[in-house]
């Protein structure tokens, strides 16, 4: 019978799947036990494999301990053999490798030397001990890990790798979502993830964005409206049509910022990483110095209980800064998942450090400090004697903006949807640049010409100066407010007041952050009066309006150096400021490309609230970096000094030794539990 490969007869689309699947499975440096690669029953015997060996070497060495002190004590070697087949080879494994292939004298070779050198001197029982801590802190620090990637696993896991393209005569064609082109239109259906970023071109949907960015309330897309991959569909089903590549895809570019961030490394870890070999060729030498100095010019006996071999040992696995180097990596990885979690996507463990030094908060204004949304506040009538309702004057406006792209018209169509007024038929649309748009309105059998546009524009179709009229706009202006002015007939003349809203919470938020301490500034195009009106209700402590892109960048530049700052922005043209910023902070649903690409922090789900919750989780973060730093140091310190003096037994030393890593472990993990600290 010939042998046939696997992949012969599997169609495109399917092996298309698995290769994405195998790829993404390597990047993300998952666990062994999500490999593609694995059925489902491998996967479960796999999951937490070095936890699991690590509980069965502590099992076989306590059956071990029981043999020699109370049972059968000829058997006692049977089950402390396993242990160290169990819990020693991967260890003996991989310093051979490092030391005979890589030529690297690294930690892992200092560790590996103590356990074996344990039992070279006679003390197997030690030597299986360190082995069976060595992998229980191993296992430890892999939960952590995992635990941090928590966020990468899930948005990981929701990711599809299938869409349906619709063909020509409707029908669906299943394919990889790495092979669907832009510009091709899938399908997607209740219950399902939307794969790729796209604009809706038929049906509506409400759509959940919970499990991306903790936002659990849901949205409303309908026809024209943008759609971002990774949103899950709730009712109603949807084409879209294709916009990136999945590649491209804000799945994608989000998981390739968790990377990225889980990836990067602080000061103090690429210290350690530095020194690490330097560190650890010192203390194996200073072993062998010792094994000799004991026993030569201190008249210690070679071997025994006391002796410079024994001395030597401990020094050796006391010395091994197992907890030093796991203190700050672990530290930083719980903080990064804890921040996930929040909604906040750090590109880099040191960004925690470049928060806590920042004295002051910078906010661009619309977008951010507001919702970057007009909305109608009211309709005023600027000719006397008009009897027609607010609600018809709407329903005229609206009939005619439907037309126009335009964000006062988006204000007012959204304004006639909440009513749920009727819209009427337009004919002989025409959008004048600059002014307006004007339309003819059929209502009731009559035909009615509806201008909307600015004052002056208005003014010249009533063929009358209106000073009363200009005043009124101004006003409302000066105020902060945007206006419209509507004429009906080239007789009535209406006013649309329009406002930004602010934001919900952004006053919170600003006297969270002045409470800790912190500078808050507004930056804004916008003129001086909207600006100061915004600032004086937020309690902001400084207003800079009118700005031009390189001034805000010129302002930026020389806050970041007198007092570090963080800036907060969505749009193109705050990119370079927050390219700049000490900490560049941009709203991930509402950014433009380029400001999610200039700043080092992306909030999923535009929450304010997480920025004062940042300055309190680096806070919190160097607090237990600093903790983790001391357990080390003086489990270093007293294992080694102790050991050299004889004072310990070997068996207290592994346990000094190890015990600090699994302190320093489970006090990194507290990041991902506790609350942010307020101070």
């Amino acid at each position: 019978m010939r042998f046939m490969h696997p992949f012969r007869f599997t169609p495109s689309w399917i092996l298309s799947r698995r290769v994405s699947s195998f790829q993404r499975f390597f990047e993300l440096g998952q666990e062994e036990s999500a490999s593609p690669f694995l059925d489902a029953r491998a996967k479960r015997i796999s999951r937490n494999i070095a936890l699991k060996s690590a509980v069965a070497s502590a099992i076989l060495l306590g059956m071990s301990w029981f043999f020699r002190f109370y049972i059968a004590e000829p058997f006692w070697p049977i089950p402390l053999s396993f242990v160290y087949l169990l819990a020693g080879t991967p260890f003996l494994i991989a310093a051979v490798d490092d030391v005979l292939v890589r030529h690297d004298v690294n930690i892992d070779v200092l560790n590996t030397s103590a356990a074996f050198g344990a039992l070279a001197i006679g003390s197997p029982m030690e030597g299986a001990l360190l082995l069976v801590l060595f992998t229980l802190a191993a296992s430890l620090e892999d939960l952590v890990t995992l635990k941090a990637k928590s966020t990468l696993c899930a948005i990981n896991e929701i990711a599809p790798t299938k869409a349906y393209v619709v063909e020509s005569g409707g029908q669906l064609l299943e394919r990889a979502v790495d092979d669907v082109k832009v510009g091709e239109t899938i399908a997607v259906r209740a219950g399902e993830v939307v794969p790729l970023d796209g604009v809706v071109r038929k049906g509506q949907a409400s759509v959940s964005m919970a499990h991306m960015t903790g936002e659990s309330r849901p949205l409303f897309v309908g026809v024209s409206q943008a759609i971002a991959s990774g949103a899950r569909i709730l009712d109603g089903s949807i084409e879209v049509e294709v916009q990136v590549t999945g590649h491209d895809s804000t799945v994608t570019k989000l998981i390739g910022l968790i990377t990225r961030a889980h990836s990067s490394k602080p000061k103090l870890s690429q210290t350690f990483d530095r020194y690490g070999r330097i560190y650890a060729m010192c203390v194996i030498g200073i072993t062998f110095f010792l094994m000799v100095f004991f026993p030569l010019v201190l008249n210690i006996p070679f071997y025994g209980d006391e002796g410079g071999v024994v001395r030597a040992i401990s020094f050796l696995i006391t010395a091994s800064p197992c907890a030093l180097i796991l203190a700050v990596p672990i530290t930083y990885l719980s903080a990064l998942g804890a921040s996930a979690r929040k909604g906040a996507i750090l590109k880099g463990s040191m960004i925690l450090d470049r928060v806590r030094v920042c004295g002051a908060v910078a906010f661009d204004k619309t977008g951010t400090l507001t919702e970057g949304r007009l909305e109608v506040e009211k309709v005023l009538a600027l000719t006397g004697g008009s009897t027609m309702s607010d609600e018809k004057v709407l329903s005229y406006a609206a009939s005619v903006e439907r037309h126009a792209v335009h964000p006062v018209a988006r204000a007012i169509v959204d304004a006639f949807s909440l009513k749920q007024l009727p819209l009427l038929d337009v004919d002989h649309v025409q959008v004048i640049p600059g002014e307006g748009v004007l339309g003819t309105i059929h209502d009731d059998g009559k035909e009615i010409s509806i201008f909307i546009g600015g004052m002056e524009g208005a003014l010249r179709r009533l063929g009358e100066g209106d000073e009363e009229a200009r005043r009124l706009a101004g006003a409302e202006q000066a105020d902060g407010k945007v206006v419209a002015a509507v004429v009906i007939q080239n007789r009535e003349l209406f006013l649309f007041v329009l406002s930004d809203t602010i934001r919900i919470g952004s006053a919170d938020v600003v006297n969270e952050l002045k409470g800790l301490g912190k500078q808050v500034v507004m930056l804004t195009g916008d003129h001086a009066e909207s600006a100061q009106r915004i600032g004086a209700s937020l309690g902001i402590d400084e207003v800079c309006s009118a700005l031009l892109p390189e001034q805000k960048v010129e302002f930026v530049a020389a806050l970041s150096r007198e007092r570090g700052v963080l800036m907060v922005g969505d749009g193109i043209n705050d990119a370079p400021a927050l390219s700049r910023a000490t900490v560049g902070v941009s709203m991930g649903q509402l950014s433009s490309a380029a400001a999610r690409e200039a700043s080092d922090v992306v909030l999923l789900n535009n929450d304010l609230a997480v920025i004062p919750w940042l300055f309190g989780k680096s806070v919190q973060t160097r607090r237990i970096v600093i903790q983790n730093l001391v357990i080390a140091c003086a489990a270093i310190l007293i294992g080694t000094t102790s050991s050299l003096q004889g004072i310990l037994p070997l068996w207290v030393a592994v346990t000094i030794h190890e015990g600090s890593t699994l302190i320093v472990g489970v006090n990194a993990l507290r990041l991902l539990t506790l609350g942010a600290a307020k101070k």
